[in-house]
């Protein structure tokens, strides 16, 4: 390209192993030799976290509601003493400032074993932001309403531990939380076209998953019910453990509304069942639809890290991390009205499709077409030549775009 796009302002949220030296790539080889941007990083490395007692996530975060764009990478949380740490950190997807849906995307390319639909999950809860703590002896676990307006507090035996101690967990959801998760998720399914699932274990939660069930089902029969049926497709309530079932039997094509554990869980078993954890995306979407964070859905891939340490060859799948610039991007260029922008991402996105459908991939695609124990060295590339393969693909189509 003869000139460089203008890209706006962004939010980079640096983090952790492996997924660390596979972004600097994606902005060295993809990123940087086209668009010029605005960035703002912040680096969410565990080191860092730790050294600045977390303050680092919430200024991101605080960044973020700013610049309505943000694009993140995998971050290792509660690491091990042996790491050297002063003390261990939630994952940075449960420090929030602002409210938002997490949409798990699963990509599928030609050639993996499963259909061509896309299915889509987004978790919502607060399982992450829960209290638990470790019940030092026999005792009393109780739990305890009390109200602002100054009335009677009301209490809950959990546990009396009789003989010994145990674990114990408080945990909890805003109704205004699960009324936004309820719209967006409506909306989703509106916009893809799709049936809408939504999943709890209300049979067992009767009062906390009978709460999810309850609110979905008063908007839909409220607000999006006539606008469902015109588009000739439904929602549905199911217990997690019938969904499930469905999920990995099914060619896709529907939107799967969990809850946060559920959907962390099932997010990651649906995109290895669809191809590999290194094909699936994540966008965290508040429900003004303005403010957007994207990132991988998967890990900092440690293992493939400590390979890389000692100089041994990895072949980690980026396509998921590429897929956090370019959804971030197209939000950009959305609230810019940046056509050259939107168009840039959406041609990154093809190139990273085309260039595995021609046949060039990494280790855990080739394991998904032919078998792990059938694949050679030669039936996939490694990170470098992967990453180098698809700076050189989008070179060719970016030029070819220009004639």
């Amino acid at each position: 390209m003869s000139k460089k796009i203008h890209g706006g302002s962004v939010v980079e949220m640096q983090g952790d192993e492996m997924t660390r030296v596979i972004w600097d790539l994606i902005k060295e080889k993809l990123i940087f030799p086209y668009v010029d941007l605005d960035l703002h990083s912040y680096d969410l490395g565990i080191e860092h976290r730790d050294a600045t007692n977390d303050k680092v996530t919430v200024e991101a975060a605080e960044a973020i509601k700013k610049y309505n764009v943000g694009i993140k990478w995998a971050t290792s949380f509660n690491r091990p003493a042996s790491d050297c740490l002063d003390q261990s950190f939630p994952g940075t997807g449960s420090t929030r400032t602002w409210r938002a849906q997490a949409w798990y995307q699963v990509l599928v390319a030609f050639g993996q074993p499963r259909g061509q639909e896309l299915m889509i999950l987004f978790s919502m809860g607060n399982d992450m932001l829960a209290t638990d703590f470790v019940v030092p002896g026999p005792g009393k676990v109780e739990m305890t309403y009390t109200p602002e307006n100054g009335g009677k507090p009301i209490t809950y035996l959990v546990h009396n531990f009789e003989s010994c101690g145990g674990v114990a967990m408080g945990m909890y959801n805003l109704d205004q939380s699960i009324k936004d998760f309820a719209h967006s998720s409506f909306q989703m399914a509106l916009s893809k076209g799709w049936p809408l699932y939504m999943s709890t274990k209300n049979t067992i939660l009767k009062k906390y998953d009978g709460r999810f069930k309850d609110i979905f089902q008063e908007i839909y029969d409220r607000e999006y019910k006539s606008q469902f049926e015109a588009k000739k497709i439904w929602y549905e309530h199911r217990l997690i453990d019938d969904m499930v079932a469905q999920a990995l039997k099914s060619e896709g094509g529907f939107v799967w509304a969990c809850k946060n554990y559920d959907g962390d869980v099932q997010s990651d078993s649906v995109a290895q069942g669809y191809g590999s954890l290194g094909m699936m995306t994540s966008v965290l979407i508040c429900p003004d639809g303005k403010t957007v964070e994207a990132e991988a859905a998967h890990g900092t891939v440690t293992r493939h890290y400590r390979m890389h340490q000692k100089g041994q060859e990895t072949s980690t799948n980026p396509i998921a991390s590429i897929f956090a610039w370019t959804r971030g991007l197209a939000h950009r260029a959305k609230l810019d009205n940046n056509s050259s922008l939107k168009n840039f991402a959406a041609a990154l996105e093809e190139v990273c499709i085309e260039t595995i459908e021609s046949g060039f991939m990494t280790k855990d695609l080739a394991a998904c077409i032919k078998g792990l124990s059938n694949v050679t060295r030669s039936d996939y590339l490694n990170t470098f030549e992967f990453m180098d393969k698809l700076a050189e693909n989008l070179k060719r189509k970016l030029t070819s775009l220009q004639k």
